[in-house]
């Protein structure tokens, strides 16, 4: 099943399951717009709400996996889990929460007893820099800090807007010691050398910040985004404002203006787009390894991995429990697919 079908990016999830001959059951919570989905795709649906665990676990009768493309997942996450749990049915979702991938790590026992496995972010959050990480801790197995950056130019889905203006005011998360904790928004700026130029990047709280120490066990971990200079300085200048944007108007305010103004990148910007990574390790000794990471623009990247590992879970290939998708396939997962390439840079002594 692929819930949230209708969204942006579950359609585009969905056209890549029936390209490749295979009938998902599409389902989601507006059951017009599944029904007309599933009609043009020729698939099955299912339309219901995320209500209690047990109605939910209802409608996964039958089902082997729920791929979970609804978000924001901060809010629907834990409820699919929860039926996913009691249905018996494998999850997996394209979150780049980090909190929500805490929730999922959490739940690893009572996936062993289930017998079912739980991989939340199979998307571009946070497939690249996740198997990033792991190949610069395995290239430097005693790292205790690891910073991890990202630059894309891709304009954003409603899906992804709708997320970002639900966690306005949530401050900044980094790894440190093991724990995550809360920092200011745009904390740290340090300039970083991507494949196309040095840019300015701010730390910010990505899923990385979760998913990296499950993946490497390196206890000290930072994820910055690529950002212009005006910008970073907006947001430390306004940053004691932003918690005011949680209040009910404004978010209400602001899921209209995303729902008539936002659409996501078309097939031919997605085509032409593309997206850049940097990643350092460093021990307690000083030595250090870098290295970059190009990949095709994240949308189509997502549509891609997160069905790649949909198929994978189907076949067996995940374990029972947790995980994160490098620690379930490896560091060199994201190298197969095309338009991806990873290069190293210094291994310093």
């Amino acid at each position: 099943m692929v819930y949230g079908a209708n969204g942006y990016t579950g359609r585009l999830i969905a056209e890549r399951a029936v390209a490749d001959g295979l009938r998902p059951i599409l389902a989601g919570r507006d059951g017009a717009r599944i029904e007309a989905l599933a009609k043009e795709l020729d698939c099955p649906f299912r339309a219901f709400p995320l209500s209690t665990a047990a109605d939910t676990a209802k409608h996964l009768e039958g089902l082997a996996a729920v791929l979970h493309c609804a978000g924001p997942f901060s809010r629907t996450a834990r409820p699919m889990i929860e039926a996913c749990l009691l249905a018996g049915v494998n999850y997996l979702d394209i979150t780049g929460e980090w909190n929500v991938i805490e929730f999922a790590a959490q739940q690893h026992d009572r996936a062993v007893a289930a017998g079912i496995s739980i991989m939340p972010a199979v998307g571009f959050d946070v497939v690249p820099s996740d198997c990033l990480a792991a190949q610069l801790s395995a290239a430097l197995p005693t790292a205790c800090d690891l910073e991890l950056a990202f630059k894309s130019a891709s304009s954003i889905s409603p899906g992804t807007a709708t997320t970002m203006l639900a966690g306005l005011g949530d401050r900044g998360r980094v790894r440190r010691d093991g724990q995550i904790v809360q920092v200011p928004t745009a904390w740290q700026s340090i300039p970083i050398r991507f494949p196309s130029g040095t840019r300015q990047a701010i730390t910010i709280p990505w899923g990385d910040v979760s998913s990296a120490f499950y993946t490497t066990g390196i206890p000290n971990i930072r994820v910055y985004a690529a950002a212009p200079t005006r910008q970073i300085r907006s947001l430390r200048r306004w940053r004691w404002l932003l918690p005011m944007a949680r209040v009910a108007p404004i978010q209400w305010l602001g899921r209209r203006w995303i729902k008539r103004n936002i659409t996501g990148p078309n097939e031919s910007k997605r085509a032409q787009g593309g997206a850049e990574f940097w990643g350092r390790a460093t021990d307690h000794e000083g030595r250090s390894v870098e290295a970059t990471l190009i990949t095709p623009e994240g949308y189509s990247l997502t549509a891609t991995t997160a069905f790649e590992i949909m198929k994978r879970t189907l076949a067996g290939e995940v374990a029972p429990g947790f995980s994160t998708p490098a620690k379930a396939f490896g560091g060199k997962f994201i190298e197969q697919f095309e338009g991806v390439r990873l290069d190293w840079r210094t291994l310093s002594s």
